[in-house]
């Protein structure tokens, strides 16, 4: 008994074996591991082409971007890895112009890659471009910075980039780039950093951004522009985050850039004086109705007196601060009549000098006692009769801005509100793409009727 025993288990096992690999029987299917998850590709669009004015952007033939102006960017957008039409459209003077400057019909995005692409270059020379600067989407550490340097500098040569501690010598540069080169993502430790500019091979400093504080967790593309700031740099940087913030970097030189005009007309001569310093007034004997050039004081806060020319009689006692990198034009408005409205003061304006190589930028101030509250007609004929007013109901040193007009000629006529009644008529005046005409509506010599004070292109260089 024992001996059938022994031998049963075994036999049972090998029938139970036996119906498993039957023929009839069929295996199961192996479940094929999951794929991994497709990464979307990030885009973004940075303005960087100094003479063109703001645009749009399409994806695919939709818009996505709206009036995005120089110096700025777009925000980050999630694109499912594949081709795409991307077309950058400059706004034109006039209602709803446009015209397509840059056009890249298929735009392969892969899969896992942040690209950012860069408006580049000048249309007046005809070398806008767009430059694509690629990146991986790995993850950031705690503690540290991406950084990605992109030469975007059409005015700037070659330079080398050095980014050292605050107070660390230049020592060997981190890169050397030339116009639409750049480097890859660098992650490094957060903290506080500086980005210095240097001709090749040289310690000859042309940007100097002292110091930069660095949070951790920091995703920046730092690019370098051609700058708009008043300073001797050529080049300013801005810092653009995966969410389209841009942080504007200044060259730790910059200056203020400042001209006064006297369009008081019933006032002297006079001295602007800074500080109390009147043996060395900032501006000498200025009469009626004529402007300085620009001068260029550092930035800060400063007590200014307009004075009789040659005394310390001050018509004009203000303070004021003047920020690195900004352009002002003060006027002094009012009149020495006893109307409190029109007592005499400074009228602080900030200019914009960047030029559009698309349009003439004009700008219109009223600085009239005399005329009241206006309205300001731009037409090609000098016909208002049935024109609409390009600006109504214009008040006492309130201004236009800057005003994109297609080169051409035009007539600006100004009347009191609500009036056919030209109280000014400048006949007909050309304007060229390119530069900026700045107007101020003033009152006539000795408060005798009104007049106007032009300045920039309408002054011949």
């Amino acid at each position: 008994m024992k001996g059938i025993l022994k031998f049963a288990v075994p036999a049972v096992l090998t029938l139970s074996l036996a119906g498993c690999f039957d023929s009839d029987s069929e295996l199961p299917t192996p479940v094929p591991p999951p794929s991994p998850p497709v990464v979307d590709a990030t885009l973004r669009v940075v303005h960087a082409s100094f003479d063109a004015p703001a645009v749009n952007v399409s994806v695919n033939g939709d818009v996505v971007i709206e009036n995005l102006a120089y110096g700025n960017s777009s925000e980050n957008f999630s694109l499912p890895p594949a081709d795409y039409a991307v077309a950058v459209d400059a706004i034109l003077p006039g209602e709803g112009n446009t015209a397509t400057v840059i056009d890249v019909p298929e735009l392969a995005l892969a899969e896992a890659t942040n690209y950012k692409v860069f408006a580049v270059g000048l249309v007046a020379d005809e070398t806008l471009a767009p430059l694509v600067v690629t990146s991986d989407v790995a993850e950031l550490a705690d503690g540290n910075v991406r950084l990605q340097v992109v030469h975007a500098a059409s005015t700037a040569p070659a330079v080398d980039i050095h980014v050292t501690a605050p107070d660390a010598e230049l020592g060997a540069p981190l890169t050397t780039l030339a116009f639409t080169e750049f480097t890859d993502a660098l992650d490094v430790p957060a903290g506080d950093y500086r980005v210095r500019i240097t001709l090749p091979g040289t310690d000859t400093v042309v940007f100097d951004s002292n110091t930069l504080e660095l949070a951790g967790g920091t995703d920046l593309v730092v690019a370098a522009i051609n700058s708009e700031y008043s300073g001797a740099s050529p080049v300013s940087l801005i810092a653009v985050t995966p969410e389209g913030e841009v942080l504007p970097i200044l060259d730790d030189s910059s200056t203020s850039s400042l001209r006064v005009a006297h369009n008081v007309s019933d006032a002297p001569a006079v001295d602007v004086v800074v500080n109390d310093n009147f043996t060395e007034p900032l501006v000498s004997d200025l009469a009626f109705p004529d402007f300085t050039g620009y001068v260029t004081p550092a930035p800060g806060d400063y007590n200014v007196k307009v004075t009789v020319a040659n005394t310390e009689t001050a018509v004009i006692d203000a303070d004021v601060t003047l920020d690195a990198g900004a352009f002002y034009t003060v006027l002094a408005v009012g009149s020495l009549s006893d109307a409190d409205d029109f007592a005499i003061e400074p009228l602080i304006l900030i200019d914009n000098t960047r030029t559009v190589a698309t349009e003439a930028r004009v700008r219109i101030i009223h600085g009239s006692t005399l005329a009241g509250n206006v309205d300001i007609y731009v037409t090609a004929d000098g016909d208002i009769s049935d024109a609409m007013p390009a600006f109504s109901d214009v008040a006492f040193k309130a201004e236009t801005g800057y005003v994109p007009l297609a080169a051409g000629e035009y007539f600006v006529t100004v009347t009191p509100t609500g009036t056919k009644t030209a109280a000014i008529e400048t006949g007909a005046l050309m304007l060229e793409a390119n530069k900026i005409y700045t107007a101020i509506a003033r009152d006539g010599a000795g408060l005798m009727g009104v007049g106007l004070t032009v300045m920039d292109g309408f002054v011949a260089e």
